[in-house]
């Protein structure tokens, strides 16, 4: 009986003594993973990574360097770890048929972080939504319209879909077009649109303002006005542009047809 509880005690001890170096493998193990995701984080802090993304990774090194400490715990404890690691594999497996929506729309924010065909502040048009954006997540990406709504659109509904950067550029065209009657001077209804835009001066004179007859329609000679500006003033100087169009022809006396037809009708007589 003595030699039985001596082989237990024995037992015993050795056991705590495999518990407590699995316990500080563990705690070591931790800081040690603290430590190198830190200083990774701060190297991608230095290599101006998106901090969104800069944060994630540091996140998946972390739990990335705590699943080896666990196993290399484990190990010590006696634990078969290959089981240990095939358990893990199985529940990472299933997790990720799972989430698979959800890892498509990380996978599409990382591309669009490291890619950036836009940034925060920029006016795009993506996925069918129009608006400014007020962040880029790794999972989806808030746009506000222009009448205030904030739309949070899944990444890759962005990726997969045709973007864009509305304000990218400095400059921008706006393209117009004046319609004058088939009775009026084209030479003088260009010279009063030339006269606009030399009047604004929102309007670019590099490029140059391009005037010209554009289409000789059912109705109305239409003559296209496309003058460049800063892309900031686009919307103010269109709508007053649009405005002062119609005032200085009217000025000028040049007429801005509306679409119509003459009718012709015919009276036959009936024969006697």
């Amino acid at each position: 009986m003595d030699a039985n509880s001596a082989s237990f005690s024995s037992l015993i001890g050795g056991y705590a003594i495999k518990v407590m170096i699995a316990v500080l493998i563990f705690f070591v193990g931790r800081w040690l993973a603290r430590l190198l995701s830190g200083m990774a984080a701060s190297l991608m802090e230095r290599q101006e990574i998106e901090t969104t993304l800069a944060r994630f990774l540091e996140k998946i090194c972390y739990y990335g360097l705590l699943v080896v400490v666990l196993t290399v715990a484990a190990g010590q404890l006696g634990i078969n770890t290959a089981s240990f690691l095939a358990i893990l594999g199985t529940a990472g497996l299933a997790i990720g048929l799972a989430l698979k929506d959800s890892l498509a729309n990380f996978a599409s924010g990382v591309m669009l972080i490291l890619f950036k065909p836009f940034k925060v502040g920029d006016a795009i048009t993506a996925a069918g939504v129009t608006g400014s954006v007020e962040e880029i997540a790794l999972f989806n990406t808030m746009i506000c319209t222009p009448d205030n709504q904030l739309i949070y659109v899944p990444n890759s509904k962005i990726s997969g879909d045709t973007i864009t950067n509305i304000n990218a550029k400095p400059i921008r065209r706006i393209d117009l077009v004046a319609s004058i009657g088939y009775g009026d001077d084209i030479s003088r209804a260009k010279e009063v649109l030339a006269g606009l835009m030399t009047e604004d001066t929102r309007i670019l004179d590099d490029p140059a303002p391009t005037i010209a007859v554009l289409e000789l329609a059912d109705s109305s000679v239409n003559i296209v006005v496309r003058p460049w500006v800063k892309t900031s003033e686009y919307w103010a100087v269109r709508f007053a542009l649009t405005q002062r169009i119609k005032e200085a022809l009217d000025q000028a006396g040049i007429s801005i047809p509306f679409p119509q037809q003459d009718v012709h009708l015919t009276v036959e007589k009936e024969a006697a």
